[in-house]
């Protein structure tokens, strides 16, 4: 008779944690690729004053997910530093939420709305994929390479576009609201600083342990 197999050992928090985190991250890079591929598609079909109509819904509840991963990082659940993700986050919400939602007529038919969504869907299309494959064990090397590299272009771009958005929707607000959005626009250049620095360093970090490890298998072999 043929002995049972053991059962399989019970799930841990950390095998649960990991799960659900490879599984928000998929989601993710899915939605923010079909952001992507809607305005790579409507810009040279319509132009772009038809991509808000196309995507501008869809990228306003799909950034609001995003409200999750400050929740990750207060928790514990991923080690990105609060204070940066919490900035990530409310920025892109006041954008999607506050500017463009409430401006269309001065903001949703700007090339800088196209650009801005282009920046943050190729980002996130790579950062959420990077996520799902660094959690399963096995990142290949060119996406490390976009992961660290891309925000050198992408980030300025996206910054860039958002001032400009933020600056038309504010000459177009009455009192005192158009004070609260130069006022905010005071706040892009600390802002920008802190996360671009930010990846700069992360950048540095994870190319020092790539090379790190090629060394050991130099020695190695």
């Amino acid at each position: 008779m043929a002995s049972e197999r053991p059962p399989p050992p019970p799930l841990t928090k950390s095998d649960i944690a990991k799960e659900y985190l490879s599984a928000y991250n998929s989601v993710c890079a899915l939605l923010w690729l079909s952001i992507l591929g809607r305005v790579v598609l409507l810009v040279p079909i319509t132009g772009v004053e038809s991509v808000y109509e196309g995507a501008g819904d869809f990228t306003k509840w799909t950034q609001t997910v995003a409200i999750l991963e400050i929740l990750h990082s207060a928790f514990g659940l991923v080690r990105s530093p609060f204070l940066t993700t919490f900035m990530q986050v409310a920025s892109r919400l006041l954008l999607v939420w506050a500017i463009v939602d409430q401006f269309p007529a001065e903001t949703s038919t700007s090339p800088f709305y196209c650009s801005m969504l282009l920046a943050w869907s190729a980002t996130e299309v790579v950062r959420y994929s990077y996520f799902v494959l660094n959690l399963r064990g096995s990142v290949p090397g060119f996406m490390t390479w976009l992961r660290y590299n891309m925000f050198y272009v992408l980030y300025p771009v996206g910054i860039t576009s958002e001032a400009i958005l933020v600056w038309k929707a504010s000459a177009a607000a009455g009192e005192p609201w158009k004070w609260v959005g130069w006022g905010l626009l005071g706040f892009y250049a600390p802002g920008s600083y802190i996360l671009y620095t930010y990846m700069i360093t992360q950048r540095k970090k994870v190319m020092k342990g790539k090379q790190a490890e090629r060394r050991s298998r130099a020695v190695t072999q």
